[in-house]
């Protein structure tokens, strides 16, 4: 019902809004039509209220000189922007001034290439509106000097509304609320498939009051809401999914309060990171979010500035992916094939940004994309490869080191250092490098390339590059189990670096063992974790073990045994493969005080002069060699055969 509704009437002032509709359960067309509500709709800095460009002429934006001249103009305005508006040159912004409202005029009303900037100013309304794709390509940290592309800029500025707008795929911070701003609402907003999304501060001052609600923050990283130094910020029924790095945070001096909220996977969902800061949260959901929940100090009471009503957490997902973004919706259409391009010759210039498309298929062009990757559940099905000649022409990197510190305090861990990770199910990625650049030189620690969870992953003709527990095959729990298959892989590391629960098989693969500089000991190459119900964790199978190390230094594995846990009864079995010199003479180790011979460690018909049979070397009976095969770990009760797809048969 809510799309066939206009966001406001578009021939008078943008705070002149349709009739009220009764609510239904489920039903967004009486919030569609609300007026200013939270912080913006308080009195202070000499306005009672935000009003826009109310009282001013109606004028209609369709290019880009018009936009800018009717923007910094100084008499109230509604803008109405219709259509696309390319913004020249790329990552401009666009300078609005006091009593405007810029509203987009139907569903296909956006920015492309750049933003709007409102400094020193006051009383501006910005709704209805796409913003999107200043992405600088390569710079996924925002951190070039040439980069600062913000979807919206606030700086010293005071009765904001940004309201029904999305802004995705933008070069820096989607929405960053700067400098003594005040008197702040942002409201129903999209903001999407970037990496940082909603930063307020940069100021020592405790002054800002901002008020969100009913926004929709999805594939994003950091800054969900970062707040710093508000004197009070209310986030109430927001609904966060996807978020790689942390939710939201107080820091420093700030006031916040989280409520009815639907976090979905999100990690550290919720931070007070100083002990000056104040976080007060009350009935928010927390779906398959992991880490920290903070709370901290008294923050304020949000009724003692203004009156609101909540909706329940629990139908937060479904009313905000409803009525969230530019009204009235445009459909948009599944993207079949899709091509990532650092040259700007493809559709995206991450694979983040790519990813938030649900294609089925990403062609990401040859280059070196720096950017952590996360293919969450909701992105099922997709396939990643390579455009290159070969693997190493696409190279998917970044340096998270496991044991690294959070600036906001914690490690990574095996969960946050990946720079690709796979939490859908169906994922398949062919033909790219996939890799961890961080130096274990500098301090030693796991930094993990790959980590799958997802059920059915396919790897064909993949590179997986980095030191320490360079692959994780994992699942969601440890009585659940997540298939990956590896077909024509090559992978790299020197300790652990092929470990987990899961499982995997490689099938033709090259294990490359990483000369540490330890002829004593130059490391291990797996270190699985099977469940003592599973009967299948690693098979290795017509594969090489190479290496540049010394002769008789690399070790094939160890038990893994994740705090302590007895029912872990690690799963290997390496067969019909060439092992090369590298191979100490006992190739099987304990680990933590758990003896090899307990777990279930096997050889067969191996060849190279790594190859031997001897009491150090348990061997597959020949009659139970038929039950150890690709066929036999992954077909399943779905009889999964991901070799017919993985370039042959």
């Amino acid at each position: 019902m809510f799309q066939a509704r206009l966001l406001v009437v578009a021939v008078a002032a943008a705070t002149t809004v349709l009739p009220a509709t009764p609510a239904t359960a489920g039903d967004t067309a009486h919030r569609l039509a609300a007026p200013v509500d939270g912080f913006a709709a308080v009195a202070g800095d000499g306005l009672a209220t935000t009003t826009g460009g109310e009282g001013g002429r109606v004028v209609v934006a369709t290019g880009l000189d018009d936009l800018k001249a009717y923007a910094a103009a100084t008499e109230p305005l509604v803008i109405r922007l219709r259509g696309s508006i390319v913004v020249a040159p790329f990552g401009d912004m666009i300078k609005v001034g006091s009593d405007k409202t810029i509203i987009g005029a139907g569903p296909g009303a956006e920015l492309v290439g750049g933003g709007l900037y409102i400094n020193q100013q006051h009383n501006v309304i910005v709704r209805n509106l796409t913003i999107r794709d200043s992405y600088v390509p390569g710079d996924w940290d925002g951190k070039e000097s040439t980069n600062d592309n913000d979807g919206i800029r606030i700086d010293t500025s005071h009765h904001i509304w940004i309201d029904h707008n999305r802004i995705e795929r933008v070069g820096d911070g989607a929405i960053d609320t700067r400098k003594d701003s005040d008197f702040v609402t942002m409201s129903w907003n999209v903001i999407a498939d970037t990496n940082k999304a909603l930063g307020l501060g940069w100021t020592t001052n405790v002054i800002t009051h901002i008020t969100a609600h009913h926004n929709w923050i999805r594939n994003t990283f950091q800054r969900n809401w970062s707040i710093d130094n508000a004197a009070a910020a209310h986030l109430y029924n927001n609904y966060l999914q996807d978020i790689g790095q942390y939710g939201t945070m107080s820091r420093n001096a700030a006031k916040v309060v989280v409520q009815n909220s639907w976090f979905d996977h999100v990690n550290d969902p919720l931070v007070a990171k100083d002990a000056t800061s104040e976080l007060v949260q009350t009935g928010n959901v927390f779906n398959g979010s992991s880490g920290r929940r903070d709370t901290a100090g008294a923050a304020f009471d949000p009724a003692a500035f203004y009156p609101y009503t909540m909706d329940p957490a629990d139908q937060v997902p479904a009313i905000v992916r409803a009525g969230a973004g530019p009204q009235p919706v445009r459909q948009r259409p599944q993207a079949g094939v899709v091509t990532v391009a650092l040259d700007g010759s493809g559709d995206y210039g991450s694979l983040m940004g790519a990813l938030g498309a649900h294609p089925r298929i990403i062609l990401v062009k040859p280059g070196v994309y720096r950017e952590v990757v996360r293919v969450w559940e909701d992105m099922a099905g997709v396939a990643v490869v390579g455009a290159g000649r070969s693997p190493a022409d696409v190279v998917i990197t970044y340096d998270l080191p496991a044991g690294g510190t959070k600036f906001y305090g914690g490690t990574y861990g095996s969960a946050g250092s990946p720079t690709f990770t796979t939490l859908g199910n169906d994922v398949t990625v062919r033909n790219l490098t996939l890799a961890n650049s961080y130096d274990e030189t500098v301090a030693p620690s796991q930094a993990l390339a790959v980590r799958t969870v997802g059920d059915r992953a396919i790897f064909d003709h993949t590179r997986f590059v980095a030191d320490q527990d360079t692959y994780k095959a994992d699942s969601p729990n440890r009585d659940q189990v997540s298939r990956a298959y590896l077909h024509d892989c090559y992978i790299e590391g020197d300790v652990d670096f092929i470990y987990g629960r899961g499982t995997a098989v490689f099938d033709g693969c090259e294990i490359f063992s990483s000369d540490r500089g330890a002829p004593a000991n130059n490391g291990w190459t797996t270190a699985a974790s099977t469940s003592d119900d599973n009967p299948y964790g690693f098979l290795f199978t017509h594969s090489r073990f190479t290496s540049d190390a010394a002769d008789g230094s690399v070790h094939l594995g160890r038990p893994w045994h994740p705090g302590g846990d007895v029912r872990a009864l690690a799963q290997v079995v390496i067969r019909d493969s060439y092992l090369g010199p590298q191979i100490a003479a006992v190739p099987w180790t304990e680990m933590s005080g758990f003896p090899w011979q307990e777990a279930r460690f096997f050889e067969y018909r191996n060849t190279g002069p790594g190859a031997a049979i001897n009491e150090n070397r348990p061997q597959l009976d020949p009659a139970d060699a038929p039950g150890f095969t690709r066929e036999s770990y992954l077909a399943g009760a779905d009889n999964w055969q991901p070799w017919r797809f993985a370039g042959h048969r």
